[in-house]
């Protein structure tokens, strides 16, 4: 069987909405020969509401977007200097479980950290990633016709002080942290490189485009 490849592309800083629409679109039109791809980007601040988010957990929107969108989880934020992946996978194809992937990624995030000599852990009751207590990377999914989409964001040098303008992922004083802090000094784009080699090493093949 010939191995199934996955299609990695960058697409710099873009809007959450297109990007968004873009992802329903590709899941809604592809068939048992699309590929699957990681979509690496950085988004301008934005606010996102999972499909049982709760408006109190808003604190302090401000200027700030607020979208309400269709993957799981509460409220969460991107911005600049934040790393975020989407991982536009056929599950079904690959005989994969919606826990198996999260377990994945969650594992590759803490093997990234760890090659940093980072200690790292998850949490089953949260699903993330955390650093002595302190959330450094968020998960959220949508799975659909046995795809899925959305993915994971990992902060690696932006303002944190927007994240006490709600309660991240629901959780009311949930301290967050990223690599800059912990002594991760690399670029947005270095991180990105390192990290997609850990979640790659799950699946076959990864081809850039």
């Amino acid at each position: 069987m010939k191995p199934l490849k996955i299609k990695v592309k960058q697409l710099g800083r873009q809007e959450y909405l297109p990007i968004w629409q873009a992802m329903q679109d590709y899941t809604k039109q592809r068939d048992e020969n699309s590929s699957d791809e990681l979509w690496v980007v950085e988004h301008p601040p934005v606010f996102t509401l999972g499909r049982n988010a709760k408006q109190e957990h808003i604190l302090d929107a401000g200027n700030i977007p607020v979208i309400p969108i269709d993957r799981g989880g509460q409220v969460t934020y991107h911005g600049p200097g934040q790393l975020v992946i989407y991982l536009l996978i056929d599950l079904k194809r690959r005989q994969l479980g919606v826990r198996k992937l999260v377990t994945h990624i969650e594992d590759s995030l803490i093997a990234f950290l760890a090659s940093h000599n980072i200690i790292a852990n998850s949490d089953p009751k949260a699903p993330g990633v955390y650093v002595d207590r302190k959330k450094i990377a968020a998960l959220g999914l949508r799975i659909s016709r046995g795809c899925s989409t959305h993915g994971l964001s990992l902060n690696v040098d932006m303002d944190l002080s927007v994240f006490k303008r709600i309660n991240p992922c629901g959780y009311a004083d949930l301290e967050v942290t990223q690599c800059k802090d912990i002594g991760i000094t690399l670029s947005l784009g270095k991180v990105a490189e390192e990290l997609i080699q850990k979640l790659i090493t799950f699946f076959p093949q990864a081809e850039d485009v």
